[in-house]
């Protein structure tokens, strides 16, 4: 294909305004989707788009070659409702318009596994993007380490607000963590690629880490004191919750969505992608640096 014409939906998100960026500077003309073109303020085209109603997407679609759908509804009590309503009505518009391919990243976690109601989501919307007929390539990332990303909010804060955490058994669970960076990138290097067309690949960062390992390298990345650990045999997601809403600024409905996934271990089993998009990932520690540095560059204490 061509230089091709891309659509990104959720343009204005962590991921998506990353990858915006990079595809404007790398020469590609770009549209960002959005449910307020008026209010946008980045490099590509603003589209106004809303994928909880299908009416309003046929202009957004019309004409693209490539939509990237990084959209989600974490933030709600019936995320797995909206986000498969919404998934449906991006797959029919796209179909409508002869969109070539759809880019989606999802979540990693094995088919044989017993996945969290997130993670069971973000399987269901990778087939319904595809069931009106466009080829969809797939990009499942665990934890996406980067400044702005809810998950390693969630880590940044714990370190920085706490004299000593109290964690739950979740915290042992092994994960993958990949770099904001490097999910970029990956993204990019799939874009109107023939052969990625209809494929699944498993993106992730080097190094496999349970859940207290970042939290422990994110202290030692901040220059915090090392945070004392004190581990307890049951604490439920719900619990969990509520306890990371008094220590941090994220919403207990988004918070517990995010944690019922964190006893699932999810890790890198197919390295294909290194043949399509060469390179070597950033390691754990890098990302973490990357993040705090962004976050100071914008006026933020760590």
């Amino acid at each position: 294909m061509d230089q091709p014409a891309v659509l990104v939906t959720g343009a204005t998100g962590f991921v998506g305004r990353r990858l915006v960026d990079k595809l404007v500077d790398d020469g590609v003309d770009v549209r960002a989707m959005t449910r307020r073109p008026e209010r946008y303020q980045g490099p590509a085209t603003p589209v106004a788009g809303d994928v909880g109603d299908a009416e309003s997407l046929a202009q957004a679609v019309a004409g693209i070659d490539v939509a990237v759908y990084l959209v989600h509804s974490l933030d709600h009590d019936d995320f797995e409702a909206r986000d498969a309503r919404a998934a449906r009505n991006f797959a029919r518009a796209a179909a409508d318009a002869g969109v070539r391919q759809i880019v989606y990243l999802g979540g990693l976690g094995g088919d044989d596994q017993d996945l969290s109601p997130h993670l069971r989501s973000r399987r269901e919307v990778e087939g319904l993007l595809g069931s009106a007929g466009v080829p969809v390539t797939t990009l499942r990332a665990a934890i996406v380490v980067g400044h702005g990303g809810i998950s390693w909010e969630l880590t940044r804060q714990l370190v920085k607000n706490l004299p000593a955490m109290i964690v739950p058994r979740w915290t042992s669970t092994r994960t993958q963590p990949i770099a904001l960076d490097d999910v970029v990138r990956y993204l990019a290097g799939v874009i109107g690629r023939e052969e990625t067309f209809g494929e699944t690949y498993e993106i992730g960062g080097p190094e496999v880490l349970t859940y207290l390992d970042m939290l422990r390298v994110a202290a030692e990345a901040a220059h915090e004191k090392p945070v004392p650990i004190v581990r307890v045999p049951v604490l439920t997601p719900r619990l969990s919750s509520y306890w990371l809403a008094l220590v941090t600024d994220v919403d207990v409905v988004t918070g517990r969505n995010l944690i019922d996934s964190m006893g699932t271990e999810v890790v890198v089993t197919d390295d294909r992608i290194k043949d399509i998009v060469p390179g070597e990932p950033l390691p754990y520690a890098e990302a973490v640096r990357r993040a705090l540095g962004e976050r100071l560059s914008e006026g933020d204490d760590i």
